[in-house]
């Protein structure tokens, strides 16, 4: 959108980029001023006249992601120019790379370069979004600020996503949650990783959002009293101690609350960490951070009851991501609480990242630190060649991962992610170790390569000289860059199976003087029973087809119909499309239950409802089984075939974030026939008659059909779940409230 830019337009964008620049002069230097003010201008004039969808100045946008990557995240002024100029050259094509280059140098313009190719491939609706996200995280293997501002500009997106269509507010969420948060949380980015989940559960689920986000806010002056009860006692011992401190409450996010709710099964009512203290002090310089820390916490558990099995000590270790505290839980007052122990350097880290390490370089042990991340990251990104929606789901999963701590056996520490195996930890040690791995003796016990390690493991893993990778150990590993890595042996393998094969048959050939021609493979992939050439000459190679009966072979003369059909896989692999023929005795058949599909106009909504015919005119997932009532996310995945989840659903958010072209508006109509599948799950205090009361009700008063009963009663406790097919939301919700007033029924939810 652009028009003539007002004179009120100018005093707002002014009196923004004055506020930048009062963010920039407590740490930036002449020089650098300088520049931010030639990277402000050269942005003002290529966003002239432009507005954003919600009517302000396009300007005010690449000015906000500046700020937040200066106040927010703490990078210096080549950043915020970057920041500021990162939509110039898609937007103007006056404003090129080689003239950003010519007036700020290298370093500059190579992030506006990235920066700007990242936003080309989102602009490209019609691409693979997973294509997309891979270029956007195979520059971090260059510089790794290019994504921490990308980061920046999605949080401002984020916190202006109001004005977008609802469509677009669901893509663009589903981006968010998908990568955005994860990648965040992996370099650190805490206070951001929570805001982007925070604003895209507000747009993904609203209902949700508001409801949570008005129980944590009543439960507020509550909470504040006990927090002054809590900590007045361990605030008098600090002062006595001498200790500089500040302590504060945090309160869980919405978002973390809701994913308890529905990863946890519970109420809000049940979740008891929603609030956490934090003591942050200033550390002396006689005693080493760590040892004062441990004193802070001898003085909490002086006053509270510690509870052992929770303490977690990220100072001596601390994860991958930067973050350093020490946690413990301890009981007041009837209730269990946790204490965050930092001082105040770990406190910067925790909610700026990284970025503050580079704060902190006052030797070379933070440097390397950050330094062993990127390595970390960087390996991550290899294989280059995976498939996109693949090489994406390999890389989410060392994004979340919790951490464990493993030993070698000469004491050497090993940080993974939790849940990986024995396989893992030996490629990573070193490949040629994974690849001769046959065991490994786990606290001095044999045990096998798919074994499960856990935190403080001492792992030794046993070798031979005549092991190789197998196909097996695919399932074994947990890793990306072990599955990477055994998959690349494996490759190499199959392929000197192959050039071996060749040879072999080759000189078999030369041996009978018989030019190695089509037909003769056709021959000869019948005889021994393969599709085509390259299968026969890895078996070949591989030993498990022998060469004894190769003139007998070679000299038969198979019938016309098996050439063609042994033939098959040859002849589609020279000629491309190629269609397998139809045998004499087949007759083509049409698929009756098959519907005739229709092109969805994407700009309307599509209505989800019953035919005639009683079928319905879309399909519902099995992973989430969506009812008519919820929440819900639809996508076209053929044309004219639409699939629905659930808005909550993990594989929606993959789905749509993946695939944000495929999103389409979908709505519930009125469902009388068709029935949908939904399981509910009880728990009470066992009786007799309790069981009959609940199928009284939903056989009888409501009349649904039940498909499968589970029921356990044990120490007095009743437990069970139960599937059956209601009609909507509403049914469901109606069936639940009538068995929640059954007597000793405590609990009653849909799962």
């Amino acid at each position: 959108m652009s028009e003539l830019q007002t004179h009120d337009d100018e005093i707002l964008i002014q009196g923004k980029f004055e506020e930048l620049l009062k963010l920039c002069c407590n740490n930036t230097n002449e020089e650098g001023i300088a520049l931010i003010r030639k990277a402000f201008d050269i942005a003002n004039e290529a966003h002239k006249g432009i507005k954003r969808r919600s009517g302000v100045p396009y300007i005010l946008h690449p000015i906000a992601v500046a700020k937040i990557v200066v106040q927010e995240i703490g990078l210096g002024y080549k950043s915020i120019c970057a920041a500021l100029m990162h939509d110039v050259v898609e937007d103007n094509p006056n404003f090129t790379i080689d003239l950003v280059k010519s007036v700020f140098g290298e370093t500059i313009s190579y992030i506006v370069d990235g920066l700007t190719k990242i936003d080309v491939a989102f602009d490209k609706e019609k691409s693979n979004q997973a294509e997309n996200f891979k270029r956007i995280l195979l520059t971090m293997n260059d510089d790794i600020r290019v994504i921490i501002i990308k980061i920046a500009d999605r949080l401002h997106n984020m916190r202006t996503l109001g004005s977008m269509p609802v469509e677009k507010q669901q893509k663009i969420s589903n981006e968010t949650l998908f990568l955005f948060a994860p990648l965040a949380y992996r370099l650190g980015f805490f206070k951001i990783k929570s805001e982007l989940e925070d604003l895209s559960l507000k747009y993904l689920m609203p209902e949700a959002f508001e409801e949570i986000d008005a129980k944590i806010n009543a439960t507020e002056a509550g909470r504040q009293d006990f927090f002054d009860k809590f900590i007045n006692p361990i605030e008098n011992k600090l002062k006595e101690s001498n200790i500089k401190f500040n302590t504060s409450a945090r309160t869980k996010s919405v978002y973390s609350v809701w994913n308890k709710m529905r990863t946890k099964s519970v109420n809000f009512e049940e979740i008891f960490d929603l609030f956490a203290v934090r003591i942050i002090f200033e550390p002396t310089d006689i005693i080493p951070e760590r040892t004062q820390c441990w004193h802070i916490y001898s003085i909490i558990t002086e006053i509270y009851q510690s509870k052992n099995e929770r303490l977690r000590d990220w100072i001596s270790t601390p994860k991958t991501n930067g973050y350093e505290a020490l946690h413990c839980t301890v009981m007041a007052f009837g209730v269990w609480v946790e204490v965050q122990i930092r001082t105040k350097r770990m406190e910067e880290i925790a909610e700026r990242g990284f970025a503050a390490h580079w704060r902190y370089k006052d030797d070379t042990a933070q440097e390397e630190e950050v330094d062993r991340w990127l390595a970390k990251i960087r390996d991550v990104l290899v294989s280059p060649e995976t498939n996109a929606v693949e090489y994406l789901d390999q890389f989410r999963l060392n994004l979340y991962s919790s951490e464990i701590t493993l030993f070698t056996p000469k004491g050497k520490t090993i940080i993974l992610p939790k849940g990986v195996t024995v396989m893992d930890f030996a490629y990573t040690i070193h490949s040629r170790i994974g690849d001769k791995a046959i065991s490994a003796k786990v606290n001095h016990k044999l045990v096998s390569l798919s074994y499960i390690l856990n935190n403080g493991d001492q792992v030794e893993v046993l070798t031979a000289e005549t092991a190789k990778p197998q196909r097996v150990w695919l399932e074994y590993a947990k890793l990306p860059r072990t599955k990477s890595r055994i998959e690349a042996a494996l490759k190499a393998e199959v392929q000197g199976h192959i050039e071996l094969g060749r040879k072999l048959i080759e000189k078999k050939l030369s041996e009978f003087n018989v030019e190695p021609q089509s037909r003769v493979f056709i021959k000869l992939c019948a005889a021994y029973g393969v599709a085509n050439k390259r299968e026969l000459y890895s078996k070949v190679g591989a030993g498990i087809i022998e060469l004894d009966d190769f003139e007998k072979q070679l000299k038969k003369n198979p019938p016309q119909k098996s050439a063609i059909y042994w033939g098959f896989g040859l002849i589609q692999k020279i000629i491309p499309g190629t269609k397998k023929p139809i045998k004499e005795d087949e007759t083509q058949k049409t698929d009756e239950t098959t519907t005739e599909t229709t092109k969805i106009d994407k700009k309307k909504t599509f209505l989800l409802k019953e035919t005639f015919e009683k079928k319905l005119t879309y399909k519902t997932e099995n992973c989430c089984n969506p009812i008519p009532g919820d929440n819900i996310i639809g996508f076209e995945i053929d044309d004219g075939q639409v699939t629905v989840h659930r808005q909550e659903c993990p594989e929606a958010n993959k789905l749509a974030a993946e695939h944000g072209d495929k999103i389409i508006k979908v709505k519930w109509t009125t469902h009388k026939v068709q029935s949908f599948l939904a399981l509910i799950d009880m728990r009470g205090i066992d009786r007799i008659g309790i069981l009959n009361d609940t199928t009284k009700i939903i056989t009888g008063e409501m009349n649904v059909n039940m498909r499968k009963l589970n029921v356990e009663s044990h120490d007095g406790i009743f437990e069970g779940t139960i599937e059956l097919y209601v009609h909507s939301i509403e049914d469901l919700n109606n069936l639940i409230t009538k068995i929640s007033k059954i007597k000793n029924m405590e609990s009653v939810r849909r799962l």
